[in-house]
């Protein structure tokens, strides 16, 4: 049977495949090996490697159990091959398990022994109490072979509690199934029937049907003990017609053996002989040793009670060398391997050592990240109270512009340049420290280059001017100028390349030059250059000045202002971007900074949007809620927008907005993000997703913590970002394009 499996979900599919195989094994068999093989031939087609190794390794399990030993060994190897390969350790060890099982029911049982143990080492490694439980019940299975009740029972037992930790019931009766064969054999046969009973009342609550048998033959097992005949008979039958039900040929030759032993018991030898052939039959075909050693005995004790000694004899030899040459052989192996046992209880301290290893590592870990937090906490509460006031400050200047005598105008422009000197400081500090902390990452959107580069020259050319110099773009990107960048980086690149040749530069010229280095289908290899007609640098300090904190100069004679970590940004920056920052540079003659850029294209113009004042809509009498706890950056708000003839409401927490948004239709809210009581996330979040007029109001977060980033939590409620101190053109572009 082969499902051709369509779709872009094929793995997902498999794993449902697999996952319905493993729950149908307790009561359908044959329809879990279908849907394995379903599996399989499915995870084959697609080329999945794990999805692969797991239906082998699912096959080998279910073939196994039934009595296809050389299927199951096939599967197995197959299974522990492909997860090798992959260094796959719980799935080398789930296909260990499988193999020992078909080991220890054939006679290799002594492999089964040691391939159980290497399973049993890796689900300790991973704290893995399922799989704990049914490898150790299985290794009591093989001590009870050999005679050490004991170390059985210390399996058995640990089985059970290794079955409560992840509560399965199925694996929990399965041990108590094994411990009442312990307390038969001991003949405590009172506690045999207390744990049996208690084993099928799990059954019945799990509704394993294929467990259910095992369980009925155990317990007709104690009635055989206690010589109740017809009870035993009773539930051996039971388990017989769920183990032909199932197709499960161990079961079956595990009963027919105790049927036969019943009736020899019972004086009934022609039924006897008959049931021990018939499972005779079935242990041969499968190579099931143990029954086999039982039956040839049994049949020997027959055929003497029939006084037909010759047969007797014969099945009596037959029991006697498969006897000396398996289970002797399989014995001293096993108690050679005795040691093994010892490496487990050795394996147990190992992973109590590296559990302890472990946890002194999370702690320190724990603590190297509450300092981090609790450094970037600092950080974004210094951002969000100094740039709070410095935007207050820049929108008066701003303001104050249209009313202003020219002699005023002159001081306010020294006022605008010293706040935007100090914000860049801060800018400074605070980039560099997440760009060192390695919280920075690339948000790259469609970006026009050339309108990029006019835009930082722009910035600079007063400046330039001012000292007599010439800035100087070159641009040699023609038709190929849109590309995904993270803009906001690229032009704090050029921003302080371009700051920093002004500021060692005392006459000529300075230029900025951006080029096409290669041409490819989907992507450029750009060029950046900054070339000034400086100071220049001499050799010895070329090395330090891309470090931290670094200024050439002097701290008490130098002219020139900063914080010295403008070059550390731009080195961070560049390496984000997986390039490096490179410089020429003749003492007395200037300097070159460059570095290249792969950026992928952009396949057509109108992936970039447009944000320029030619699109904007007339704000007139839109209605904005604007949410913000400090009351001069709120009256600074309302001032600005009725210049746009914009109407404002004003509340100063969130619970307040809460109840507003409930009451008035906006059209837009301005969200300040911290907040008291209940931050700007948050009330975002809910405005979004609960019942009120403004879930599809346009949402802008105002912000002067520079440590939020587009992946911080609940970012994607807002319609966007302004960071304070904002540019009131930025603020007017930007609700413009929202009402588009």
């Amino acid at each position: 049977m082969l499902n051709l499996i369509k779709g872009s979900k094929k793995e997902s599919k498999i794993l449902l495949l697999l996952e319905k195989a493993h729950t149908l094994r307790i009561n359908n068999l044959s329809q879990s090996i279908i849907l394995a093989q379903d599996a399989l031939d499915n995870s084959i087609l697609v080329n999945n490697k794990s999805l692969q190794a797991k239906s082998y390794s699912q096959l080998a399990l279910y073939n196994m159990v039934i009595g296809e030993m050389e299927k199951a060994t096939f599967f197995s190897n197959e299974a522990i091959r492909i997860f090798t390969d992959l260094n796959d350790k719980k799935g080398i060890a789930d296909a260990k398990y499988s193999l020992a099982g078909v080991y220890y029911k054939t006679n290799l049982y002594h492999l089964g022994f040691i391939t159980f143990i290497d399973a049993l080492k890796i689900y300790k490694r991973n704290d893995d109490y399922y799989n704990q439980s049914r490898t150790e019940k299985s290794l009591g299975t093989i001590y009870d072979y050999i005679g050490d009740y004991i170390s059985a029972l210390r399996l058995y037992n640990s089985a059970v509690k290794n079955a409560k930790k992840v509560c399965d019931f199925n694996l929990e009766s399965n041990a108590y199934n094994a411990i009442s064969g312990i307390l038969v054999k001991k003949g405590k046969l009172k506690f045999a029937m207390a744990f049996i009973n208690k084993s099928i009342q799990l059954k019945e609550k799990t509704n394993d049907v294929r467990g259910m048998a095992y369980a009925l033959y155990g317990k007709g097992k104690v009635y055989f003990w206690l010589n109740e005949y017809e009870n035993a008979e009773s539930f051996y039958f039971k388990a017989l017609s769920i183990h032909n039900e199932m197709g499960e040929k161990t079961g079956l030759a595990m009963t027919y053996t105790k049927l036969g032993e019943l009736y020899y018991k019972m004086g009934k030898l022609a039924l006897a002989l008959e049931n021990a052939f018939v499972g005779l039959k079935i242990a041969n075909e499968l190579n099931l040793v143990m029954c086999s050693i039982k039956l040839n005995k049994l049949v020997s004790l027959i055929y003497k009670s029939k006084k037909e000694y010759s047969l007797s004899l014969e099945f009596l030899e037959r029991y006697q060398k498969e006897k000396d040459l398996v289970m002797n052989a399989q014995t001293f192996k096993v108690i050679e391997n005795y040691g093994m046992m010892s490496r487990i209880e050795v394996l147990k301290n190992e992973v109590k050592l590296q559990k302890e290893k472990e946890e002194i590592l999370e702690q320190k870990n724990n603590i190297e990240i509450q300092e981090v937090k609790m450094r970037q906490e600092f950080l974004s509460i210094m951002s969000h109270e100094i740039r709070t006031p410095l935007n207050a400050i820049t929108s008066i200047i701003t303001l104050l512009k249209d009313e202003m005598s020219e002699e005023g105008e002159v001081l306010l422009q020294s006022l605008q340049f010293a706040s935007s000197n100090l914000i860049k400081i801060v800018n400074d500090v605070l980039d560099f420290t997440k760009l060192d902390s390695q919280r920075s990452k690339l948000e790259k959107t469609p970006v026009n280059l050339f309108d990029l580069a006019q835009k930082v020259v722009g910035v600079y050319e007063k400046q330039a001017q001012d000292k007599g110099l010439q800035l100087i773009l070159h641009f040699d990107i023609k038709e190929r100028g849109l590309y995904y960048l993270d803009e906001t980086k690229i032009v704090q690149i050029l921003n302080n390349l371009i700051s920093n040749a002004i500021k060692f530069t005392n006459e000529g010229v300075i230029e900025l030059s951006i080029k096409l280095l290669k041409i490819k289908k989907k992507h450029d290899k750009i060029i950046f250059e900054v070339k000034d007609t400086g100071e220049g640098i001499s050799k010895n300090n070329l090395k330090d000045i891309f470090e931290s904190f670094s200024q050439v100069k002097s701290v008490l004679n130098r002219n020139n202002s900063g914080t010295g970590l403008g070059l550390a940004i731009v080195k961070k920056i560049i390496e984000l971007h997986g390039s490096k920052i490179k410089v020429k540079s003749t003492l007395g003659k200037g300097s070159t900074f460059y570095f290249k850029l792969r950026a992928d294209t952009v396949a057509f113009a109108n992936e970039v949007s447009e944000m320029s004042p030619k699109n904007l809509i007339d704000l007139k009498g839109k209605k904005v809620l604007i949410v913000e706890d400090t009351l001069i950056n709120a009256a600074l708000l309302i001032k600005i927008l009725s210049k746009w003839e914009m109407e404002s409401d004003h509340v100063e927490n969130g619970l307040k907005a809460l109840k507003k948004v409930k009451k008035k239709k906006f059209d837009f809210i301005l969200m300040d993000i911290h907040l008291p009581e209940m931050n700007g996330f948050e009330v975002t979040r809910l405005i979004k997703t609960t019942i009120n007029l403004n879930n599809n109001t346009p949402i802008l977060a105002l912000t002067a913590d520079t440590m939020l980033t587009a992946q911080n939590y609940e970012v994607n409620y807002f319609n966007g970002f302004l960071w304070k101190p904002f540019e009131i053109d930025r603020l007017r572009e930007t609700l413009g394009n929202i009402s588009l």
